[in-house]
């Protein structure tokens, strides 16, 4: 199968709309998260430790010297950027366990039985035409 040909199969099944609202609300839920930890969580937890913000916890390499900014690293924003990956993982694996659930119980669910295959049905066909013979 060529590659334009793939690529049309893939196009018309939707999956690229399906792709691109799923990034478009991925984003969205992301600066959800994000806020949420900034805004909500975090400086509960900074009060419970004495007035601190994340934001400014860092280790100072270099000093700020005339128009070069400071060097350090950021560490309290990482714990941010953390907490916030640990929220939106937590959500994933229960929106894909929930999806999981359902599948077994339309898996499980008492349906039509299958069709017989083409090799099912001749045999039944070879069957009933040596009945008739003997």
């Amino acid at each position: 199968m060529s590659i334009v040909k793939e690529f049309k199969e893939f196009a018309v099944k939707g999956n690229v709309v399906d792709l691109a609202v799923g990034v478009i609300i991925g984003a969205a839920f992301g600066k959800i998260v994000t806020s949420l930890v900034t805004d909500v969580i975090m400086p509960p937890i900074g009060l419970l430790l004495g007035g601190l913000d994340f934001k400014d916890l860092k280790i100072h390499l270099k000093p700020a010297v005339g128009k070069t900014p400071e060097v350090s690293i950021n560490y309290g924003m990482f714990i941010n950027t953390a907490i916030d990956f640990l929220i939106i993982a937590f959500v994933i694996f229960l929106v894909i366990k929930g999806i999981n659930a359902m599948k077994r119980k339309e898996e499980a669910a008492p349906g039509a039985p299958p069709e017989p295959t083409k090799e099912e049905i001749l045999l039944t066909e070879i069957r009933d035409l040596l009945a008739k013979k003997a």
